[in-house]
């Protein structure tokens, strides 16, 4: 963008991604940060020209005017930040609300900003007046931040935690639901590599039993292609929460006939199977329902809005566990922030 040519740093740099990894490293050389459950934002400022840019690129600026006017309100006028955008709702992080935000009309977002602010948690320092810290080291970029953040004195701004310890970024993990996708590991003579997984992550994974309350056939196939997942509300009805197509391909065949079997009406009792997904990428359309007998063991990473945010992992059937005791009462509650204190507390 011709607005930020004075700028080292352009708009369009893809941010630096992490590799999932099943524990955090150990050793020396580390810095452990939380892994947000937010929207990716890259802010670059030039003067009076700010640009929001996504994890793949887009500009999210016109979704979230309220940081477009925190980041011009900010002493440092010439910088690009890395960070993420979160929106705290009734003590909880809601990935909801942010979702929300990616709507076409002005009218609603600004509604929607000034009845959820979003905030902005840095974690990461790309540019600042005349220097690229592209190459630094995180060693230099990290303190660098911090002076920049030093400045300011804004609830809406927020400098996420960082530590060397790794057993309090097993606490992290540990204490903190969904309030965090994981924990990332950073190698602190590290530089910034712009779309390269050059970090680490360990995601929090929760189990849950759910009883089978449908399927779909796999695409172009009389085969099961997915299982469609549902837990007991309060009321006693079966509301859909999810799904899982992990399904190994040996035993499709033999699953569909026990499936077949089971086929009988309405399957779920409360929320349904129906029209597009916005938590996930599941394809839509007919389903068979199902007698709620069979329980599935399912791993899974986050809970919006009271269903699993992405498809979940089969990890085996539990024949010894009734339908009526998967309930929704054995998920983890939504983001809870405040378990990161005295942490986070101390970042503000």
């Amino acid at each position: 963008m011709d607005a930020f040519h004075r700028l080292a740093v352009k708009p369009g740099l893809p941010p630096m991604e992490a590799k999932l990894v099943e524990e955090l490293p150990a050793g020396e050389g580390w810095q452990f940060e939380p892994k947000w459950d937010g929207f990716r934002c890259l802010a670059w400022r030039d003067g009076g020209e700010v640009f929001l840019q996504s994890k793949s690129g887009k500009p999210l600026g016109r979704y979230f005017p309220e940081i477009v006017d925190t980041i011009l309100a900010m002493r440092a006028d010439r910088f690009v930040l890395d960070g993420e955008l979160i929106i705290p709702v009734g003590g909880h992080l809601s990935f909801d609300a942010l979702q929300l935000r990616l709507h076409p009309a002005e009218s609603r977002v600004k509604k929607l900003a000034a009845a959820t602010p979003a905030q902005l948690m840095l974690f990461d320092l790309l540019f600042h007046k005349e220097t690229s810290y592209l190459d630094a080291p995180l060693e230099v970029r990290r303190p660098a931040l911090e002076t920049v953040y030093g400045a300011e004195s804004r609830d809406d701004l927020l400098l996420s935690p960082a530590t060397v310890d790794c057993d309090v970024a097993r606490r992290w993990l540990a204490d903190a639901g969904d309030a965090l996708d994981g924990v990332v590991a950073k190698r602190l003579e590290g530089r910034y590599e712009p779309g390269e997984r050059a970090m680490l992550k360990v995601k929090q994974l929760k189990t849950a039993d759910c009883v089978v309350g449908g399927f779909r056939y796999g695409t172009n196939s009389r085969e099961v292609g997915s299982l469609l997942l549902g837990l007991y509300d309060e009321a006693g009805k079966l509301d859909h929460v999810g799904f899982t197509s992990t399904i190994a391909l040996e035993d499709r065949a033999a699953l569909t006939k026990t499936l077949e079997a089971l086929i009988a009406k309405p399957g779920f009792t409360g929320d349904a199977p129906g029209g597009p997904s916005r938590w996930s990428t599941e394809r839509t359309g007919a389903w068979e329902p199902l007698r709620p007998e069979l329980v599935v063991e399912v791993r899974y990473d986050h809970v919006t809005g009271g269903r699993f945010r992405h498809g979940t992992k089969f990890l085996r059937w539990r024949p010894d566990k009734a339908p009526e005791q998967c309930r929704k009462d054995q998920l983890q509650p939504e983001a809870r922030p405040a378990a990161l204190a005295p942490s986070l507390a101390a970042a503000r």
